[in-house]
């Protein structure tokens, strides 16, 4: 009887503890898309104008770099 509630309470335990991991990885994404969507949208419109995605990707990675000093 002592040992099912001390196995009850273990898997209460671990659930939570997976819970609280899964919430964080689920927060850092989410984080990580906020962060990119300004370069994302000047990449696609130099991809758009240009046609070139060497310089799509140049501009993604100097507003990225722009945002992340920029903090």
């Amino acid at each position: 009887m002592i040992l099912s509630q001390v196995q009850a309470s273990l898997s209460l335990l671990w659930g939570l503890i997976i819970l609280v991991i899964i919430g964080s990885i689920i927060i850092a994404v989410v984080g990580a898309l906020i962060f990119f969507i300004p370069a994302a949208i000047i990449a696609g419109v130099v991809w758009y104008i240009t046609n070139n995605p060497n310089y799509a990707g140049i501009a993604f990675l100097v507003v990225a770099l722009f945002s992340l000093f920029n903090r």
